[in-house]
């Protein structure tokens, strides 16, 4: 994995990296499964694209995840499967640096996905990717509590949708800027 300092120079450097968040119908990869993937493309120049579907699960959305997500068994009975969405976003990701908040959640769930439809997992460069959770908590350290939420607010980072997919990996992105940022001006 980068250091932090490597990642400032990479992203400086005109890196391309991709903030990626998926919601789920639980916390457990090998028997919950995807129901959206959100991704934003960006260099240090800005967003150069965006990744954002619903995905069935082929499986009820439990109550307790709608509760937090808001995404309901009708909102994704007509959505492709991950089989059928998978191609496309590998192919938005290729050549990126990943970046996710608690990245072996997000990661663990596409790697399960891919690993039932008998597709290899991600793997380097890609994986392991930048984890804006462990980083803000190296950097932030008066701080007690370290989700992402917490973090937007702390930061002025506009939360329009949170725990939506697409917005929760725009504002990912947006707090791996912040971090570089912070970093930059403190070494």
């Amino acid at each position: 994995m980068k250091t932090l300092k490597q990642l400032l120079r990479l992203y400086e450097g005109g890196g391309i990296f991709t903030a990626i968040d998926t919601e789920t119908t639980g916390l457990m990869n090998k028997t919950d499964k995807i129901i959206e993937i959100g991704a934003v493309k960006f260099c240090k120049d800005g967003v150069i694209d965006k990744f954002s579907t619903l995905i069935n699960p082929q499986m009820p959305i439990p109550y307790a995840s709608t509760k937090v997500n808001g995404i309901t068994n009708q909102m994704v009975c007509d959505c492709p499967t991950f089989f059928e969405i998978h191609h496309d976003f590998l192919d938005f990701i290729k050549d990126t640096v990943l970046v996710a908040h608690n990245a072996n959640f997000d990661i663990g769930f596409i790697n399960a996905e891919l690993s039932r439809i008998n597709k290899g997992e991600l793997k380097k460069p890609n994986v392991p990717a930048v984890d804006t959770l462990k980083n803000s908590r190296k950097i932030y350290t008066e701080f007690t509590k370290f989700n992402l939420q917490f973090l937007a607010n702390e930061f002025n980072i506009s939360v329009e949708n949170a725990h939506r997919a697409l917005d929760d990996a725009r504002v990912c992105m947006e707090l791996f800027q912040h971090n570089l940022a912070y970093l930059k001006n403190n070494i």
